[in-house]
């Protein structure tokens, strides 16, 4: 399996930039891609990006960018010029915030995944009602989905629970990235939405991200390698 065909992208949710690179050093970069988040973007800069570059990654940049149209479209194309395969935004960001980001791209020429991100997989119905948003998370997941979609952009961050419903609104090749991966033995953590990969991937995920259950594991590559296993199930 190349790293174009995987579906797994490995969550590097680490503080300092030579505990993420550990973990990279145990991985194969033609089997998995990886996640830079905020923290670790934080503390460290582009020059994790510039170090998962030279190990051969190709990596998902984790911002979820929500601002002003142009501040989130100069975001996403300041990520696209560090050759980043993926980046996100807010989609309650709104339309023109995220048409203003797809335009920018085609401007310069960039090529880049760029998705959004419609209802966090940690929250509950009742702590989205608390925001003000009525309905429960599906009806929200969708009206996103649709507005994403709607303008330009190749697809969404959803929970595994929302996949099928938004294959079916969206099409298939609408990628839905999916985190809350838990593989069947494994604690759920902080998710409120999770579903192992086999499931999450019949049920219309397109790519993982999966997190403890590989960069917490003794092996890693062999932790990888079980979730290849069981996706070939």
């Amino acid at each position: 399996m190349s790293v174009t065909d995987s579906p797994l992208i490995i969550a590097l949710d680490y503080a300092d930039l030579p505990s993420a690179l550990q973990l990279a050093d145990a991985l194969d970069p033609a089997r998995c891609r990886v996640k830079i988040g905020k923290e670790l973007f934080t503390r460290v800069g582009p020059s994790a990006i510039d170090a998962l570059h030279q190990r051969g990654f190709e990596i998902f940049l984790d911002l979820k960018f929500h601002d002003i149209p142009n501040t989130v479209a100069g975001a996403v194309e300041a990520a696209a010029d560090q050759g980043v395969w993926m980046v996100n935004v807010h989609a309650a960001g709104g339309r023109r915030m995220m048409e203003a980001s797809v335009e920018r791209l085609a401007q310069r020429g960039l090529k880049i995944h760029l998705i959004a991100v419609t209802v966090l997989t940690s929250m509950s119905d009742d702590e989205l009602g608390e925001t003000g948003v009525t309905g429960n998370a599906l009806s929200q997941v969708e009206r996103l989905a649709r507005l994403t979609q709607e303008s330009g952009l190749d697809g969404v961050v959803c929970s595994a629970r929302e996949s099928a419903r938004l294959r079916e609104l969206c099409g298939e090749s609408f990628l839905k990235v999916t985190p809350g991966i838990r593989p069947a033995t494994a604690e759920r953590g902080d998710q409120r939405r999770v579903m192992t990969p086999d499931a999450a991937m019949a049920a219309g995920s397109t790519h993982l991200v999966i997190g403890r259950a590989v960069t917490q594991a003794s092996d890693p590559m062999a932790a990888l390698a079980a979730i290849e296993h069981s996706l070939q199930g």
